[in-house]
């Protein structure tokens, strides 16, 4: 069984990475509806808009850390080996529901229907 320093290590050395990724795609979503929205959505760039946008993004990551609670936990179980081979899936879901996140609130900044 590993120790809990061993999990937090492997936690952090499998998460932090990806979190590169993580942010990009919401960048890229948030940057496709603002382009969609042209040139309307040039008047939603103030500076209420670049602040929302920073506290947005520190709950996106705020809420990307959730990931590590489940990892540690499930790494301190029995299922250790067998959860580090699939955890990929706690990464696809929670990419997939913060996409859709990202998308509904860039489609309401840039007022795309």
């Amino acid at each position: 069984m590993a120790t809990i320093r061993e999990s937090i290590t492997d936690s952090i050395r499998y998460w932090e990475p990806r979190r590169i990724v993580y942010n990009l795609l919401l960048a890229v979503i948030v940057a496709i509806y603002y382009v969609r929205g042209l040139p309307s959505s040039k008047a939603a760039l103030t500076v209420d808009f670049a602040l929302i946008l920073f506290v947005l993004a520190v709950v996106a990551n705020l809420a990307y850390c959730a990931a590590y609670f489940v990892d540690i936990f499930a790494q301190g179980s029995g299922f250790r080996e067998s959860w580090r081979s699939k955890r990929w899936i706690l990464f696809a879901v929670g990419m997939i529901l913060a996409m859709i996140f990202a998308r509904f609130i860039s489609m309401g900044f840039f007022a795309q229907a």
